[in-house]
């Protein structure tokens, strides 16, 4: 069963009791990624993630990592452009300790110089790790392309520069903005007891302030085009058009229009370019919806001399999926959407995450059943329609080894 309840300071606490199982997976969710960054600390985010893992509270950042570890727990965290989470697994037992480390993380972290210096270091590390990654690097340059000169379209990471000036004041600043009660969610799964969840939140993050963080500035689709030829071998290619938000009322039927398309082996864009012509070794598409925007995408990784061709083909397939989708294919992406929720759901995280994420769309504890009715609900109509609008506005592309003309 989920519970929620709302803490006088706004703090959401919501849990999902599981049966059977003796363990926990407990969550603090911020609505606070990288779109809600200035451009002049771009990547601050990410660095606030990993700098509250180097001192918290009275721990050092061994004694964090040997606290989780002497019970056999696990703690992280991870950023996106509209969220940063971080995360116990635990026997339930010690779910206690658990939050205690989140809530220290938080409302205590030590921020030392010589911590951020380092930290900076391995920051740039991953950036340049990334940056040397064909595949990875395609999607900033996507990204920046479907959103140029906005937040929602910079790096998660930042650049040497944002990240090279962020200082210790600036951590300071972020948490104190956009840590506040009322845009943060905990939220656990598994053996729990909910009284008892709400009772360690209340003790543990009564410290937070109220009230919520500014929002993110609205996404605004621009449909430009990145291209560059660094040495990799292959060529990659990507492109993308305006999709519909988390609450526009066309999600659904243009999720499983964008299935319909690319997801999995009986896709049609895995079918005509990879099957049947062997164009492409790596070809899929995708539907990536925020709060207030989305992005209908596409990407393909081929060698160089069956580039052209494949750019040529998936134009196609896309083009025509909107007017010749069949009955079977959307029965299919149906149950594919529905078999990917049911079995994501048998796990603790996944229990706290769909809680965490059901939360930030509707404001709401929202039933999977709830969720696969909507999905029952789309009609073929529905679903070519979605596809027609999406692909009738602008175009944003990216590619890599090849001239961005000739991108799909």
């Amino acid at each position: 069963m989920m519970k929620l309840t709302i803490l006088d300071n706004g703090l959401k606490v919501a849990s999902r009791t599981m049966d059977g199982l003796e363990t926990v997976a407990v969550g603090l969710f911020a609505e606070a990624g990288s779109r809600h960054e200035p451009a002049r600390v771009n990547g601050i985010a990410h660095l606030f993630e990993h700098m509250v893992f180097k001192g918290a509270g009275d721990r050092s950042a061994r004694e964090i990592s040997e606290a989780i570890e002497d019970v056999g727990g696990d703690l992280n965290a991870c950023t996106d452009r509209d969220q940063t989470s971080f995360t116990a697994s635990l026997i339930a037992e010690h779910l206690p300790l658990g939050i205690e480390l989140i809530s220290d993380m938080i409302l205590r972290p030590r921020f030392a110089a010589d911590d951020l210096a380092r930290e900076k270091e391995v920051v740039l590390q991953e950036l340049a790790e990334a940056q040397g990654t064909p595949s990875d690097i395609i999607f900033d340059d996507l990204w920046l392309a479907a959103w140029p000169d906005q937040p929602l379209g910079r790096s998660i990471l930042g650049d040497e520069d944002s990240v090279g000036g962020i200082a210790v004041e600036d951590l300071h600043g972020w948490r104190s903005e956009h840590y506040r009660a009322g845009s943060l969610t905990l939220v656990a799964a598994g053996k729990v007891e909910h009284e008892a969840l709400v009772g360690l939140a209340a003790a543990r993050f009564a410290g937070l302030p109220a009230g919520k963080a500014r929002p993110a500035e609205p996404a605004r689709f621009g449909g430009g085009i990145r291209t560059s030829s660094p040495r990799a071998g292959q060529a990659h290619l990507a492109a993308a058009y305006a999709g519909p938000g988390i609450h526009d009322a066309d999600y659904y039927p243009a999720r499983l229009f964008s299935d319909i398309v690319g997801s999995g082996a009986s896709s049609r864009l895995f079918q005509a370019v990879r099957e049947d012509r062997g164009l492409a070794y790596s070809v899929w598409s995708s539907l990536q919806p925020y709060d207030d925007a989305g992005l209908f995408y596409f990407y393909a990784a081929t060698a160089r001399r069956e580039a052209a061709a494949a750019a040529a083909l998936i134009a196609e397939v896309v083009a025509d999926a909107a007017a010749t989708a069949t009955p079977r294919e959307l029965d299919r992406a149906r149950a594919q959407a529905k078999a990917g929720l049911l079995m994501s759901l048998e796990s603790s995280w996944g229990q706290a995450s769909y809680v965490a994420r059901q939360l930030s769309i509707k404001g709401r504890l929202v039933e999977p059943a709830e969720v696969v009715a909507e999905l029952e609900a789309v009609t073929l109509e529905q679903v070519r329609a979605a596809g027609a609008k999406m692909l009738a506005g602008p175009k944003a592309s990216a590619t890599i080894g090849m001239p961005a003309v000739r991108a799909a």
